[in-house]
């Protein structure tokens, strides 16, 4: 490792960031998990925060008996909300950047109303700049609430087409994954998973139980159950190598899911 780690020392003083020899070397460095017994669970806006009491209350119950035995990352998705801001701004026709602070503000909103019905329980929100002390909620009440959204702002990269931001709350949620090394991501949705149509308009849609990115795109379902820029982080990933989608209107299926039970629909990186 010492000679490696020289060998990367030199490298970064004499080459490019993106040499390959230079990149080669760091990839020989392993990562740390940061969190490996961590759980991050995304609470879908539309789906299920904008539902009020009916879709949020029983989740409650689940997540403060859960946090008993697992260690919890709960964020939050932005929903209706945020889907009429993008409407006004993009007519307005204002860039991604600022679609992408206005759809957080939104997420936000709902990680502050989902820490207010927790509270009780000793349950906390963090915002971006309190991540640093997301350790410690853990050590004490093994649960923490974020705001979905990737504090991209005005530096969110702008989408192939259209200005709505391509990297939002499930790309947001997933990376928090991701980079703290979590042992899974969970996305509690109001469907019991991914479909081979929209389940709600099509009669013949059929269930997916499991599936990996690749399939999906050939399949042409990457713009279905998930954000589909976050499938391309899911394949790029070292540590949450799949994601499990769930419905989350079913009482108990959080509670499976977070026991490691297959209850939804599992997407691999591969």
């Amino acid at each position: 490792m010492a000679n490696t780690t020289a060998e990367l020392e030199a490298l970064l003083m004499q080459r490019s960031l993106t040499d390959a020899q230079l990149l080669t070397a760091a990839e020989a460095s392993a990562d740390f998990k940061i969190l490996p017994e961590a759980t991050v669970i995304k609470i879908g806006g539309q789906s299920v925060i904008d539902r009020g009491r009916a879709g949020l209350y029983p989740l409650v119950d689940e997540i403060v008996a859960a946090r008993k035995n697992h260690q919890l990352l709960i964020g939050t998705g932005a929903g209706t909300r945020a889907r009429h801001l993008y409407s006004i701004a993009a007519g307005l026709n204002l860039p991604a950047g600022v679609l992408s602070q206005l759809g957080a503000s939104v997420a936000d909103q709902n990680a502050a109303m989902l820490g207010q019905l927790l509270s009780k329980y000793g349950i906390s929100t963090v915002s971006g700049a309190g991540m640093s002390a997301v350790p410690l909620y853990l050590a004490e009440v093994n649960a923490v609430i974020f705001s979905g959204m990737p504090p991209y702002s005005l530096w969110m990269r702008p989408a192939a087409e259209g200005v709505i931001p391509p990297y939002r709350t499930d790309a947001g949620c997933f990376l928090l994954a991701e980079q703290f090394g979590c042992k899974a991501m969970i996305f509690v949705k109001d469907e019991n998973g991914l479909y081979t149509a929209n389940p709600k308009t099509s009669k013949d849609a059929t269930f997916i139980p499991k599936i990996s990115v690749d399939e999906m795109k050939a399949r042409g379902l990457h713009d279905s159950i998930l954000e589909f820029p976050m499938l391309d982080l899911l394949m790029a990933a070292r540590h949450v190598r799949q994601v499990q989608v769930i419905n989350g209107l079913v009482p108990g299926n959080l509670t499976r899911a977070l026991s490691g039970e297959h209850v939804g629909t599992i997407i691999t990186a591969s």
